[in-house]
Formats: structure tokens, sequence, C-alpha cells
């Protein structure tokens, strides 16, 4: 996984790897999440991997969309 940036040293995401059709994102407490196209649709999807390669944002627009939030495809 790739370590997330955290431009301003406030998010509660440490790291990050992504493929075609999913994201997988580590929380520095609260596990790894797999976001799947399927689950939330490519457009938020698009958004996810932008946002974690920015470093700046991807916690905020994850718990600010229900629809992502709640979209993910498995925890670990």
């Amino acid at each position: 996984m790739k370590t997330y940036t955290d431009i301003n040293g406030d998010s509660g995401i440490s790291a990050y790897d992504y493929g075609e059709d999913w994201i997988r994102i580590q929380f520095k407490y609260g596990g790894t999440y797999e976001y799947r196209s399927s689950g939330i649709g490519l457009p938020h999807l698009a958004t996810l991997k932008r946002l974690a390669d920015s470093g700046d944002g991807l916690n905020t627009y994850i718990n600010k969309n229900p629809d992502v939030k709640k979209g993910y495809s498995s925890k670990s």
C-alpha cells in the first residue's frame, strides 16, 4: 500500500492502494476498507482515487457521502 500523504496532518487515513475498479483504504484506527465501483459507482471511485493521490480530503469525502461511507465491499 502507498502511504497517504495527509498534507494537513489531520486525516484518519494512513495508506491506500487501488486498481481499475477498486480502492483499498487503511484507516489509522479502524481497519482497512475496500470500495468497488459496483458498490459506490464510478464517479465516487474516481474521486476517491484522485483524493488519495492528492493527499488531501479523502477522509472528509468518505464521511460526507453516505453512499460511499456505507458502500464498502469488505473490511479487514
